[in-house]
């Protein structure tokens, strides 16, 4: 057993409801406290003098400068495994070009197929670990990845192995994706309705027997796939285990509403979303999740957080890293400037990167700090957690733990 502490302040972001709008007044906060952990779980969270003697035996880490602790952020939708740039993309777009420009020049989603596909399995995998181990360096101990990059059997299979690899090459915890209906690969000669059942007739049915991955994700847009195949493809999916999210309203509605129907955990982008997507989210056990990083990757409006969590909904916030649209990866970063510009309070921001998070990734133990919880942790150089956002991203935590061990 180790016992932890003293912390300046504590934030174990417990008691928290998965749904609607927060105020910072709902956040428990204990001062100079401490966190009691052993074999990779919190024991006892809780005053660190009373934690002293109430656990003697204990080997105890003294914290000896002002820190604030809080869980692990979970990260619930990134593309971290691909190869190669698209800084020619990003240049065009801030030169003025449109989405379909780029991509009549060669660009877009296809370009990262194109240069994904001929990396090998240990370059993905290397790509992957590298990202995921920047993330927890900045305190995300949580990743899902997905794939999407190879739109073929090989391709996909080789995404999915190298995440499955890079989980060894990392203290983060992957959670692997299979977004194989990220748009109808060019080279695929057929409907998208027959390419979604290609992906249901050959490509899953390897993936379960290797166990790369429990997940669907399928992107619902008029340059992707549309509703009625989509809702199928889900089903299809679902019929053989699989649980789901949908890149969903990111450009034009639809995809929530698909989402809902098919029993998805989460509805992913949302930036498109209107009242009537916003009522069925708020409605249903389903996470919103906003990808602010894609809205300053793509210079667009973003999400309307505090529509949705003023009509009941559950936000998380994720960053979408990926090559295109979101090509930074910092997500409290991004959280920082969406709270600003959404207006979401600090208990808004950090439940969407902690307890909602984990629900949208259907995981139980993550997400807070409390006893029987992973002793995923993470504590910033201040003595009010009200600097964590005040410094729009900029500050970094000093000590990051992992499963109670700390990363080095």
């Amino acid at each position: 057993m180790e016992l932890i502490g003293p912390f300046s302040q504590i934030l174990p972001l417990t008691n928290l409801p998965l749904k609607g709008a927060l105020h910072d007044e709902q956040l428990l906060i204990i001062e100079q406290g401490g966190v009691v952990t052993d074999s990779g779980r919190i024991l006892a969270v809780g005053d660190f003098k009373a934690l002293q003697h109430q656990y003697p035996d204990c080997d105890v880490t003294h914290i000896t400068v002002p820190s604030v602790l809080l869980p692990g952020f979970i990260d619930c939708h990134t593309h971290i495994c691909f190869d190669g740039s698209r800084n020619r993309d990003y240049a065009m777009r801030i030169a003025g070009k449109s989405y379909l420009e780029i991509a009549r020049a060669g660009g877009g989603i296809w370009d990262s197929v194109t240069k994904t596909r001929v990396a090998d399995q240990e370059t993905l995998m290397n790509n992957t670990a590298a990202r995921a181990n920047r993330h927890l360096h900045e305190g995300v101990t949580t990743i899902e990845v997905k794939s999407g990059y190879g739109l073929n059997l090989e391709g996909e299979l080789n995404m999915l192995r190298a995440i499955q690899d890079a989980a060894s090459h990392t203290k983060a915890t992957l959670i692997p994706t299979c977004l194989a209906a990220h748009m109808r690969p060019k080279d695929f000669e057929g409907t998208e309705e027959a390419y979604l059942n290609w992906i249901i007739s050959n490509l899953l049915p390897v993936i379960q027997s290797e166990q790369l991955a429990h997940r669907v994700d399928i992107f619902i847009e008029e340059t992707a796939f549309t509703p009625g195949p989509a809702k199928h493809f889900l089903q299809q999916a679902a019929d053989m285990g699989f649980t789901a999210t949908v890149h969903a309203d990111q450009f034009s509605t639809g995809g929530t509403a698909v989402a809902i129907a098919s029993g998805a955990l989460s509805a992913d982008h949302l930036e498109a979303s209107d009242d009537a997507a916003i009522a069925l989210l708020a409605a249903a056990d389903i996470v919103a999740v906003v990808l602010p990083g894609a809205s300053l990757g793509l210079g667009m409006h973003y999400a309307p957080a505090r529509r949705l969590l003023d009509a009941g909904a559950s936000v998380a916030i994720a960053s979408d890293w990926n090559p295109g649209s979101a090509p930074m990866g910092d997500l409290l970063l991004q959280a920082a400037v969406l709270s600003a510009a959404e207006k979401l309070s600090t208990a808004e921001v950090f439940a969407a990167l902690t307890t909602r998070a984990a629900k949208a990734l259907q995981l139980h133990n993550i997400g807070q700090l409390a006893p029987g919880s992973v002793a995923d942790m993470q504590a910033y150089p201040c003595a009010d957690y009200r600097d964590i956002l005040y410094y729009q991203g900029k500050m970094k935590p000093i000590r990051v733990w992992k499963e109670g061990e700390r990363v080095k």
